[in-house]
């Protein structure tokens, strides 16, 4: 990432480039981008006082009767937006979203995160993460239409919207977001770019910014771009594995050259994955958050359904990716389970948070799930003590209401919201009668 830039630099860049308008940036708790725009001779006194606005009507912040909102822009997430006209530029930056007495707002994302970032920093730990987003181009936004009948790293002419894709990686760039890798997915029209790792709040950030980057760069080319988990049957769904470790100022607190089992992990990394694969059907309801969300989650698409880890068995849930000697830095962990339409915010944080409560707790870290595990009976299963992940959203929502620790990660606002936004849902979704139904029984009953 960028270096930090203070509110100094910022009023110096707006006057020098020309720039009118600053566009406030935040989430509301399903990870929905929000915005409104400030002009350049208002952008010092919001540094000093924020900019009030009426969350009332963010989802997830406030009733009507206690609407008041103020958002303060943090000046080292600032960029211009490589979409928009250089003269007369448009910048943006995130907020941090309090009440009008100056307190954190118990409703933000992104507080929620840092709250998280805070306990792990006294605990000494910083975390990294390196995100890889899936997302599907299609013809336009009401078909699902491919673009290319192309599979996994397949080059043109198969592939015609590598053109999309590298524009998109120099817009990313262009924002202060550095990429890593950027290839054809295994699905027709599926696509992935992988941002390069960084610490988990500007990753929050740049991947509010990255979705976004995805669909202006497919909207100018008359195309549409999606990051909803299975947009179609019978292919593979689109996932957003998360790349996550834990550094101290000594290093990679996830490796130790000495592991007595040879996998050179720490005990700290052991205690952190235990904490995920205990927390996981607990906290699915946040990274994967949306009805569609379970008909990725399926055996047979590649995506995770059972609670395990492994070094090289990407039927896992968790992995362990093999670092090159003398890269131990790079020693980290994977969970293949999120989907790239949760809100990073709280799916960083409640990662983080259940990993943290493996180490407090000093969590036995079960043995690693050696054969394929999709292959396996449910008898296997049980005796291999592997659990599933909740089959559809109505499960997640009651192992996440009833999760104490899932309440004390995010706080009792965001856990309530979430409870209820959910369970509308899911009502909705369950009373609904789909064309499958019509198809399979209105003839024959």
């Amino acid at each position: 990432m960028a270096p930090a830039l203070d509110k100094d630099y910022v009023l110096k860049t707006i006057e020098e480039r020309g720039i009118r308008f600053v566009r406030f940036w935040f989430t509301d708790v399903l990870g929905f981008l929000k915005s409104f725009a400030v002009t350049d001779s208002e952008i010092a006194e919001a540094f000093d006082e924020g900019m009030g606005f009426d969350g009332s009507s963010i989802d997830g912040f406030t009733r009507i009767e206690e609407s008041d909102m103020v958002a303060y822009p943090d000046p080292s997430t600032f960029q211009t937006l490589p979409w928009r006209p250089e003269e007369g530029g448009v910048g943006r930056m995130f907020c941090d979203i309090t009440n009008p007495d100056g307190t954190p707002f118990d409703g933000d994302p992104r507080y929620a995160l840092k709250r998280v970032l805070a306990k792990a920093a006294d605990m000494g730990y910083t975390m990294y993460v390196g995100p890889e987003l899936e997302f599907f181009y299609f013809a336009d936004s009401e078909t699902t239409e491919f673009l290319d009948k192309g599979g996994y790293f397949d080059l043109t002419p198969l592939d015609v919207a590598s053109d999309l894709r590298r524009e998109t990686v120099l817009a990313l760039e262009k924002l202060g977001i550095p990429v890593e890798y950027s290839h054809h997915e295994v699905a027709p029209s599926q696509h992935e770019i992988d941002l390069r790792y960084c610490d988990a709040l500007s990753m929050a950030d740049a991947v509010m910014t990255y979705r976004l980057t995805v669909k202006e760069v497919a909207y100018a080319n008359g195309v549409y771009a999606t990051f909803m988990p299975k947009p179609i049957h019978g292919v593979n769904g689109s996932g957003m594995h998360v790349h996550q470790s834990l550094f101290t100022k000594d290093g990679n607190a996830f490796f130790d050259a000495s592991d007595p089992e040879g996998y050179n992990l720490s005990k700290i990394a052991k205690h952190y994955i235990a904490g995920l694969l205990k927390y996981a059907p607990e906290f699915c309801c946040v990274t994967n958050q949306f009805v569609n969300s379970y008909k990725r989650l399926v055996p047979g698409y590649e995506a995770p359904v059972y609670v395990s880890w492994a070094m090289r068995n990407r039927s896992a849930m968790v992995r362990v990716p093999m670092y090159k000697p003398g890269k131990e830095a790079a020693t980290r962990i994977e969970l293949r389970s999120p989907d790239p339409s949760a809100n990073p915010y709280l799916a960083f944080a409640v990662m983080l948070g259940a990993g943290l409560k493996g180490i407090e707790d000093e969590l036995e870290l079960m043995p690693e799930a050696s054969n394929n595990i999709f292959h396996m009976t449910e008898a296997e299963l049980e005796t291999a003590g592997i659990e599933t992940l909740p089959k559809d959203l109505g499960e997640a929502i009651e192992k996440f209401e009833h999760s104490q620790a899932m309440k004390e990660i995010l706080g009792d606002h965001i856990h309530e919201f979430f409870v209820r936004n959910k369970k509308a849902e899911w009502s909705e979704y369950v009373a609904y009668v789909s064309q499958w139904e019509l198809d399979r029984y209105l003839s024959v009953l």
